[in-house]
């Protein structure tokens, strides 16, 4: 009886350590180490030990974040370029649709084969026969060079030369003399003269001036319209302009 009275003491007195801590532990309101995110979000997450909650304080690092570079292959050197405004593409010029060859009716008193060019709206007519007429986009003569007249096509040229007259060369001093027939010619592809005048329906190289009075007087078309316009159209052929 004595025996066991002494080892339960002894259990109780090795015991009450444990006992004693676990009690202070539950009262401080300490508990399992908390798992807590490091406010570095390069870092990975940090199990933080201490016992004493209320002390710990986040680490804040000022360390930038990685950059992540292209991988260069070596022996190769590249440098970047400096960040530069891209201009933007100028943009396509091109005819307005409205000005592409059509067919249209007609109920003009002409003969088929006769040209009617309409200045204010901008339109060639071809009379066709049946009460038809195929129509053109044009570009005419700019304010001041504005004229009206009956004529005849006296003659016809497939990439014709241009000479500049004198009057034209006295208000744009920096004009040519002479410039050959070909693409880069202001009359383009075929011109059809008008009688002994010094106007001519012709082409053009600037398509998008089609619909616009920006020429000296004479009548501008789309290289591809003068064209078909010159295979339907004979030489002596009656051309009012209005």
């Amino acid at each position: 009886m004595h025996r066991s009275r002494i080892v339960l003491m002894a259990l109780a007195l090795a015991c009450a350590p444990f006992v004693s801590s676990a009690q202070a532990d539950f009262r401080s309101g300490a508990g399992a180490p908390p798992l807590l995110l490091s406010p570095d979000l390069t870092e990975p997450w940090v199990l933080q030990l201490q016992p004493n909650r209320r002390a710990m304080r986040p680490a804040v690092t000022s360390r930038p974040l990685p950059r992540q570079g292209r991988q260069v292959r070596r022996g190769t050197v590249r440098a970047s370029a400096p960040t530069v405004a891209t201009p933007r593409r100028a943009a396509k010029r091109s005819i307005d649709p409205r000005f592409l060859p059509t067919t249209v009716a007609w109920d003009g008193r002409q003969k088929p084969g006769t040209i009617v060019i309409d200045t204010r709206e901008r339109y060639l007519y071809l009379v066709e026969k049946g009460g038809f007429a195929r129509r053109y986009g044009v570009g005419v003569g700019r304010p001041g060079f504005e004229w009206a007249g009956t004529h005849t096509v006296s003659r016809k040229a497939e990439w014709p030369d241009w000479r500049p007259p004198a009057a034209m060369r006295k208000r744009q001093p920096n004009l040519p003399s002479f410039v050959p027939g070909g693409p880069s010619n202001p009359l383009g592809a075929r011109a059809l003269y008008l009688g002994s005048t010094l106007y001519r329906i012709h082409g053009s190289n600037e398509p998008w001036t089609i619909g616009r009075a920006v020429s000296s007087g004479c009548i501008r078309m789309r290289n591809e319209d003068v064209t078909d316009l010159y295979n339907r159209v004979p030489v002596g052929a009656r051309v009012k302009v209005i």
